[in-house]
C-alpha cells in the first residue's frame, strides 16, 4: 500500500474521515490529491500529510499551525527547522493543555463540592420535613 493510489472512500475508511473533512484539507492547501476526471487520488505523500493534520488536530494544534508545519517540510534532508518548529509548537500547547487541565480538575472539585452541598441541604429538609 506504500506507492498505492487512495480512493476518497478508501482515504475516508482508512482514516476514520469524511468526504466532506478530506475535502475541507484539501481547500485549505493541506493535502493534495490528484485529480483524474471527477476522481481524487490520494499517494503516499497525501496519507503521512492526514496522519500529522489528525495528531495535529488531535493535541488541539490550529489548522493554520499545521500548514505552517506540514510547509516546513523538504524531502531528502533531516528536517531540522520542521522539528524545531514542531517542538515550540508542541511546548506551548502542552502547557496551554496543562493549565486547562489544572482549571478543569479545580472546576471538578468544586462542583463536587457544591453538589454534596445540595445533596445535605436536600437531605435536611427530608428529614426536617419528616420529623414536623
Amino acid at each position: 500500500m506504500s506507492d498505492e493510489l487512495m480512493t476518497i472512500r478508501q482515504m475516508c475508511d482508512a482514516f476514520g474521515v469524511t468526504p466532506r473533512t478530506l475535502r475541507f484539507y484539501e481547500a485549505r492547501e493541506l493535502i493534495f490529491p490528484q485529480r483524474r476526471g471527477q476522481h481524487r487520488l490520494y499517494d503516499r505523500r497525501d496519507r503521512a500529510r492526514l496522519t500529522l493534520i489528525l495528531r495535529g488536530k488531535r493535541f488541539g494544534f490550529s489548522l493554520e499551525q499545521i500548514r505552517q508545519l506540514l510547509e516546513l517540510y523538504e524531502p531528502g534532508s533531516r528536517n531540522e527547522t520542521q522539528i524545531a518548529a514542531t517542538i515550540t509548537i508542541a511546548r506551548e500547547r502542552l502547557a496551554d493543555m496543562e493549565r486547562q487541565y489544572a482549571e478543569l480538575r479545580e472546576a471538578i472539585a468544586d462542583l463536587a463540592e457544591q453538589i454534596n452541598d445540595a445533596e445535605t441541604r436536600l437531605s435536611d429538609a427530608i428529614h426536617s420535613k419528616r420529623s414536623g
